[in-house]
């Protein structure tokens, strides 16, 4: 669907959007890619790996999500977005708090209005495990991110541009991710540190990630939320993958703002949420109308409503990484 078309991502020269430029590219045949980020260094690193070659045209915009001026221009004639802008440090945004609603929800509002007054066809925006029952003020900020895509779909009135919201857990070798700390203490000689040795997490790769998003540009009818079966992992069986089985680690307490483990689907979402083969939809509210029919849905699909007490968590997961495998994955990821 996105052969013609013109794709742009906001926080695009981040991990993420490296990845969707390169799926873009392979699989697809775009009228054009825009990379929308304030990154003058990481765009000019992408731009030495994705050159603008003439055939599929690349263009990168230098700019905020917080400045709807730059984000309106940037929007011209685009047919879909995918929205990973975003502070997503949760100290770095305990501290600045002003800055993450700044970006987090103010910035959301801007790709919504631009979106709607330019009309692009469909936007995904990119979620967290933090969103559901937030305890850190990043998860709180994506969680109003969340509640203004899906609301966007009413907002946006007899306006054709949809939007849904695509939420996961943690990515494997994305920027701020633990393995590379993990990898140069133990270069170093240095035992891990560990906040709670009970701390369980969802993991997914990045190109499993983008693969995911590009897949439920098909599916959405607007106003969905996407979440990927994923496994788990416990963060001490990373520790042991990356430096041996019994290589030291010490326990130095959870730190603020973190869960022991992490929700995508709460207890009180499961009235609306729906099961596939190889993920949940949680429906917006004004689709719940007893006999429920979702209409992003394929002739071979089976879809089941899951149980009023459903929740999906990190730790309740029925599929677990080994340590082998996340050895493996860890090599294969970089």
């Amino acid at each position: 669907m996105f052969d013609g078309k013109t794709i742009l991502l906001t926080g695009g020269s981040g991990s993420f959007g490296n990845e969707a430029v390169k799926y873009l590219l392979t699989n697809c045949k775009p009228k054009k890619i825009i990379v929308f980020s304030r990154g003058e260094m990481k765009q000019y690193l992408m731009q030495e790996k994705w050159p603008d070659n003439g055939v599929i045209p690349i263009r990168y915009f230098i700019g905020d999500v917080r400045d709807k001026d730059r984000l309106w221009r940037a929007f011209q004639g685009v047919d879909f977005v995918i929205h990973a802008a975003a502070m997503k440090q949760v100290p770095t945004c305990e501290y600045n708090p002003f800055e993450a609603i700044r970006t987090n929800v103010i910035g959301a509002q801007n790709v919504i209005e631009c979106a709607i007054d330019r009309k692009v066809k469909k936007v995904i925006a990119l979620s967290s495990d933090k969103a559901c029952n937030p305890i850190n003020l990043y998860g709180a900020t994506k969680l109003c991110s969340d509640k203004l895509f899906v609301a966007a779909n009413v907002y946006s009135g007899d306006h054709e541009t949809k939007f849904s919201v695509v939420r996961y857990g943690n990515v494997m070798s994305s920027r701020g991710s633990v393995i590379p700390y993990f990898q140069q203490l133990v270069k170093e000689g240095k035992p891990i540190p560990i906040t709670d040795k009970r701390m369980t997490r969802f993991w997914i790769t990045i190109p499993e990630a983008v693969q995911f998003v590009m897949d439920k540009f098909e599916r959405m009818s607007g106003g969905e939320i996407f979440v990927p079966k994923i496994p788990s992992m416990k963060i001490v069986d990373l520790a042991r993958a990356i430096g041996g089985n019994n290589y030291p680690l010490f326990t130095m307490g959870i730190r603020s703002g973190e869960k022991i483990h992490e929700v995508m689907i709460s207890k009180d979402d499961s009235r609306k949420t729906m099961e596939l083969y190889n993920y949940f939809v949680i429906l917006p509210d004004e689709w719940i109308r007893g006999d429920e029919t979702y209409i992003g849905l394929l002739p071979a699909d089976s879809i089941y409503r899951v149980p009023d007490d459903f929740e999906y968590s990190s730790g309740n997961n029925t599929k677990w990484l080994t340590v082998e495998e996340l050895r493996e994955m860890v090599k294969a990821n970089g």
